[in-house]
């Protein structure tokens, strides 16, 4: 019979990192790991009636569910048991016979958060966290071919990024917290304090070995992977680039009241010096405000459409956030 094996969830929004935190923990053989394996999303998100964009055969099957959680003895715990019981086994099954850890990256489970670390109790847990602008320009740069469309992804940007710190309000006592620009720079009493508090194993040579960690599959970082082989700085000021007209400023400057001054102490960041950084980038050598403003028309243009249109819950929608903010 094989050894239980512990699982390891790293939280955070898309591009903001975990795929490097995923590589280094991973290079000592007591870790195993898999690109991104999605794995709860199906087995939990039941659980969570209104998930947004679930949709309404959602509702239906979180409904359904819950009629059949009512009939089992423990209710909702005993189904939380049972999908813990089947994540473990392939977890194990997914690792071999030698490593002790899984580390699980899947940044959707932002939005799963409460419900994974109800059923996974005794799970070790880090809450990565980015520059919230440093994730919309990569977004940006790698999901939408460099047009400013961020507002696609207002899943990730708002109601993940909204879930994340609830969830890590929550459950602060029992997790750990990183941001990434704590971890890039590549000191190792850093990186080996995360891991210490994690209690995972971690080797120094890491910090040069992670460059050799494969992870296949579909889903994953597209780009990082294969543009970074060795641990740098020069990510932390890309965004400054990608945010160069006007246009992208406002936008920036409305998500960053969005989140607030709350939510960004949450994830260790100060309100006022994130504005300040914005206002202080010089002018753009570029330009190109002309497209983003054509870029925004239609995504407004679109948003307006859909509100009238779909029935039902409405899907999370970045306009009104950002034009509900002051």
């Amino acid at each position: 019979m094989s050894a239980p094996i512990a699982p390891v969830f790293v939280l955070s929004l898309p591009r903001a990192g975990s795929t490097l935190v995923q590589r280094v923990l991973s290079v000592h053989p007591d870790v195993a790991t898999a690109s991104e394996p999605w794995l709860l999303m199906p087995l939990l998100s039941p659980l969570q009636p209104r998930l947004p964009q679930g949709g309404r055969w959602h509702e239906q099957v979180a409904g359904a569910l819950a009629d059949f959680a009512g009939e089992l003895p423990a209710g909702r715990d005993g189904y939380r048991a049972a999908m813990r019981e089947a994540a473990l086994r392939l977890y194990r099954e997914a690792a071999g016979p030698g490593p002790r850890f899984f580390l699980d990256k899947t940044p959707p489970y932002a939005l799963l958060a409460d419900e994974l670390l109800a059923t996974f109790p005794d799970a070790r847990v880090l809450f990565l966290w980015r520059h919230p602008l440093a994730v919309v320009a990569s977004i940006v740069e790698t999901f939408c071919g460099g047009r400013w469309r961020p507002d696609d992804y207002a899943l990730s940007l708002f109601s993940g990024l909204d879930a994340l710190v609830g969830a890590h309000r929550r459950h602060a006592g029992r997790a750990v917290a990183v941001q990434f620009e704590q971890l890039v720079g590549g000191d190792p009493a850093t990186w080996r304090a995360t891991a210490d508090a994690l209690g995972v194993p971690f080797d120094a040579a890491a910090l040069d070995g992670f460059a050799d960690v494969r992870l296949d599959g579909r889903f994953g970082d597209p780009t990082g992977v294969h543009a970074y082989r060795a641990l740098s700085q020069a990510p932390l000021a890309k965004w400054r680039a990608t945010v160069d007209s006007p246009v992208r400023r406002a936008w920036c400057r409305r998500y960053l009241r969005w989140i607030g001054r709350e939510r960004l102490a949450a994830m260790g960041y100060e309100l006022d010096g994130l504005l300040r950084e914005l206002d202080g980038l010089g002018a753009s050598p570029r330009g190109g405000a002309a497209r983003d403003a054509a870029d925004v028309a239609r995504s407004l243009a679109r948003d307006a459409l859909k509100a009238q249109v779909l029935r039902g819950p409405r899907p999370p929608s970045a306009w009104r956030c950002l034009l509900a903010t002051r």
